[in-house]
């Protein structure tokens, strides 16, 4: 299994409260972070595209932040999850071109995850009268872009790739049906969860079995990847990891996530938005671990619920610890503990990326 971690650009309220200069901070914090990363051992950096979602998400334009993190490291992935491929939020002949800059600009460290806006706030603010309106807007791109990337299209897309033929494709799954839709089109499937891992073995199992043979696949190569986003607070002393998840606002921002991702499934019986439900007690962070939902107490604690992600199939787990209002200083801290004493144990290829070598052992002559 391989690890990564995720820039969202979240400023909760209580941020702000404390500090009016917090959005500019966290924004900073976020490259801090994915810089600290790549000293930790982990893979991969993604960074979301979301619009006018106050709190949840300040991250409006991944393939600015991408490559100003790309700049201050040498080896980590660079991937937007997701880059939204509607062409009222980006023309596909735009993509297209800075797909291909980042390409060059990161010597092809940078990945393409795809999605179509997650939030009827997104969407109608760029004149997209519904959710559903947006399946056919991301097909339509979806489908586009491979050929633009091979000279098939009406304009010359300059510059042309420097990753040959296309930097790995992911697309981001909203709803259970996208799992499918990822298979059936050779693409890595990313995917969110707040509760029981359990309730993606299926999910993720059906992918697993369609992405075998992909029966109408996208792209020239097939991303045969499965990424699960996922909180960490890891530290040695386990009883202060459960106290320090239990006071950095977790609830909150779950509470966040129901409010503007209307996209998703509302979690049964959670409170309508302004209520937020209280957060976890160190003692209920306790039971939580061993099932993986949280990645939370020591290092054995952490090897017990990565345990659960790789028995669903997970190939890349990745971490958003800034969508909280924990510290940048314990952040890293967490980091530094989980680079130490879990990585190593678990990520056995360490200079190897799994989706290049997917895609070397496909194209390769």
């Amino acid at each position: 299994m391989e690890f990564g971690v995720f820039a969202q650009g979240a400023v909760p309220a209580q941020l702000l409260a404390e500090d009016p200069d917090a959005e500019h901070r966290r924004l900073l914090e976020s490259v801090e972070l994915a810089v600290h990363a790549e000293r930790c051992g982990f893979k991969y950096v993604w960074a979301s595209e979301h619009h006018f979602l106050r709190e949840y998400s300040h991250m409006s334009a991944p393939e600015v932040f991408l490559p100003f993190v790309a700049a201050r490291t040498e080896r980590i992935h660079l991937g937007s999850a997701i880059m939204n491929l509607t062409a009222p939020v980006n023309h596909p002949y735009r993509t297209a071109e800075r797909v291909a800059m980042l390409d060059h600009l990161t010597e092809g460290r940078f990945e393409l995850g795809t999605g179509r806006g997650s939030s009827s706030t997104e969407v109608n603010g760029f004149g997209i009268p519904a959710l559903d309106d947006t399946k056919e807007l991301w097909a339509e791109s979806a489908r586009l872009l491979p050929r633009l990337w091979r000279g098939e299209g009406d304009v010359d897309i300059l510059p042309e790739l420097w990753t040959r033929p296309h930097p790995p494709l992911w697309v981001a799954a909203g709803s259970p049906s996208t799992f499918e839709k990822a298979a059936r089109h050779g693409l890595g499937v990313i995917c969110f969860s707040f509760g029981d891992p359990q309730e993606l073995a299926p999910l993720i199992a059906r992918y697993k079995e369609l992405v075998q043979d992909p029966s109408d696949p996208l792209g020239d190569w097939v991303n045969d990847n499965v990424l699960a986003v996922n909180q960490m607070v890891v530290l040695e002393d386990r009883d202060e990891a459960f106290r320090l998840a239990s006071r950095i606002g977790f609830s909150y921002y779950v509470a966040l996530v129901v409010r503007w991702l209307d996209s998703f499934p509302r979690p049964a019986g959670f409170p309508a938005w302004p209520e937020v439900a209280p957060e976890p007690t160190p003692e209920m962070l306790e039971l939580v671990a061993p099932t993986g939902a949280m990645l939370v107490g020591d290092p054995d604690d952490a090897l017990a619920g990565i345990k659960v992600w790789q028995d669903l199939g997970v190939d890349q787990l990745v971490f958003s610890p800034l969508t909280t209002s924990i510290s940048i200083e314990d952040a890293k801290r967490t980091m530094d503990v989980f680079g130490r004493h879990v990585i190593p144990q678990v990520d056995l290829e360490p200079d190897v990326h799994r989706t290049t070598a997917q895609r070397l052992a496909q194209t390769s002559p």
